[in-house]
């Protein structure tokens, strides 16, 4: 995309964010402005904040109302990826995992569940797959409602991988 080549060379592009149109965009670099700051008809760049989860926010207003702590990466995939959030289906990932990197080039749109295992050192290259030392096999686990389910222990990485895969299955088509 042409925009994630123009971010890692520095050149800033500015898109109207969508259901702000006319009253905000945001640029490929991770910047936002106001086309309109404080209803002086001035365009103005505005100061963004890191919040508790270090991630760059601000606050938008549309119509008098306040919409706080909007997440610039997530407004950066709206403009750009045409990401719909979606709850936790799809995410916006920092591919380097510097969350305060909000230039497009280091911004992906990924599952939840691929955001949360992608990073993960000395683990199986699979989800839901560990190795346990203690054991010398692998473990397969899925959490569910935020309680984990132990799917069992092989001596196979890939084997441990299909289970949990099965396991989705079953959970996905109910």
């Amino acid at each position: 995309m042409i925009y994630k080549l123009l971010s890692r060379l520095g050149i800033e592009v500015w898109k109207d964010i969508p259901e702000y149109e006319g009253l905000y965009q945001v640029s490929n670099l991770g910047n936002v402005k106001s086309l309109n700051y404080r209803q002086t008809g001035k365009t103005k760049v505005l100061m963004k904040h890191i919040n508790n989860k270090n991630r760059y926010t601000l606050n938008l207003y549309k119509e008098g109302k306040r919409y706080s702590n909007r997440n610039i990466s997530v407004l950066m995939a709206i403009a750009f990826l045409n990401h719909k959030p979606s709850g936790n289906n799809l995410v916006v990932d920092h591919i380097n995992n510097i969350s305060t990197n909000d230039k497009l080039y280091n911004l992906q749109v990924i599952t939840h569940r691929l955001n949360v295992t992608k990073d993960k050192k000395g683990t199986s290259k699979y989800p839901g797959v560990f190795w346990d030392k203690n054991c010398n096999k692998w473990k397969s686990y899925i959490k569910i409602k935020n309680k984990n389910i132990y799917l069992g222990s092989y001596k196979n990485e890939l084997e441990a991988s299909q289970v949990y895969k099965k396991e989705l299955k079953k959970i996905t088509f109910k």
